[in-house]
């Protein structure tokens, strides 16, 4: 029997909570994680775990074997990182989770300059905005915006994100241009809500000025629980969206969106790089959580104060020159415009990123 690989087998077991999972994250069948565990059980003479249809738990004698063996596996690794070839060139896989925008117009675009690198590390990118368990999905970090809600975890701050409220120009045509916050909750106005994928609660617009802070909860018909996704809403008429700047900020150049009370700044969300206070901080992990940090304080549309940059004021300026679009649903000409010049934007933002990560 290879104890290393029953003991590793063992402690997957234990922080998945089921056999399959951690066959998975293992990526060996689950018949043979079965056997490792059952052979390493026989070998102590000892139960270590306590096994139902649905989930296994451990045991009082698994239990002290799992600190043991955490603690027995991350010397290893760090023995085999301290390795001056390791410091150099660290490598192995890395299972990292981001948010969907987070993803696609931030992490992506500048991942060849990590790959250039580091190019013995590789990535696997979950891509979703749902809360994820690092110890039974076998993540080693996450990068989440918002307060931290689990104090078990290991946070490193690496920006905020600022947001600003924006509609389409038909929408502000149909329904006003608010001139305070408070006008949201009032006359005919709407608001795509966001809400907790964890608790349902809906999340307020908050609205910062000087010493004043509002909160404020507009009437909905649809509440999301995804950026993109309130990004799409707003961008079909929708309503008013709180929204990261630098997802709309592409759109506000095109004309397709226009920001709203723009002389109050809305609220920052800060964004962390979590990862689990069990896993031994390797050299691949070490490197990847510099450069992310690196890249985002590097990123004017991250660190910036306010809610509304001067590039995006200029372009708030111009829109409000411009006529509006009356119509309050794109027919399929304009939506297949909106995709092209969103498409085009996308790219610029991504040269721009790589320009930034080098």
């Amino acid at each position: 029997m290879d104890k290393l690989l029953a003991m590793q087998a063992f402690v997957r077991v234990v922080e998945a909570g089921t056999f399959s999972r951690a066959a998975d994250t293992l990526s060996l069948p689950k018949p043979t994680v079965t056997r490792l565990v059952q052979r390493l059980e026989a070998d102590l003479q000892t139960k270590l775990l306590n096994r139902t249809t649905r989930r296994v738990t451990v045991t009082a004698d698994g239990a002290a074997y799992y600190d043991r063996a955490m603690r027995l596996l991350s010397e290893l690794e760090e023995l085999e990182s301290s390795l001056s070839k390791a410091k150099a060139n660290p490598r192995g896989r890395l299972r990292i989770d981001a948010g969907t925008a987070v993803a696609q117009l931030l992490l992506i675009p500048a991942l060849p300059d990590f790959h250039a690198r580091y190019p013995d590390i590789q990535i696997d990118l979950g891509v979703s905005d749902r809360p994820v368990d690092l110890i039974g999905e076998n993540v080693d970090c996450v990068l989440r915006g918002g307060e931290l809600t689990d104090q078990s975890l290991v946070a490193r701050r690496i920006g905020n994100f600022h947001t600003l409220v924006c509609a389409t120009p038909g929408y502000l045509e149909r329904h006003g241009m608010p001139q305070h916050p408070r006008d949201i909750e009032e006359g005919e106005h709407v608001v795509v809500n966001h809400f907790s994928p964890r608790t349902g609660r809906i999340f307020p617009f908050v609205f910062e000025r000087g010493e004043e802070r509002l909160e404020v909860v507009g009437r909905h018909r649809l509440s999301i629980n995804d950026s993109n996704a309130g990004l799409t809403a707003a961008l079909a008429g929708l309503g008013l969206v709180n929204t990261a700047t630098f997802m709309a900020q592409p759109y506000i150049q095109a004309g397709l969106l226009r920001p709203v009370l723009v002389d109050w700044c809305s609220e920052s969300v800060p964004i962390h790089v979590v990862y689990p206070p069990n896993r031994h901080l390797s050299a691949k992990l070490r490197v990847f959580v510099d450069w992310v940090a690196e890249l985002f304080s590097r990123s004017d549309e991250i660190q910036r104060q306010c809610s509304l940059p001067g590039c995006m004021a200029a372009a708030a300026a111009a829109g409000a020159a411009r006529p509006v679009v009356p119509s309050p649903v794109a027919a399929p000409a304009q939506t297949a415009a909106v995709a092209a010049a969103a498409q085009a934007e996308a790219l610029r933002a991504a040269q721009t990123l790589r320009a930034l990560a080098r």
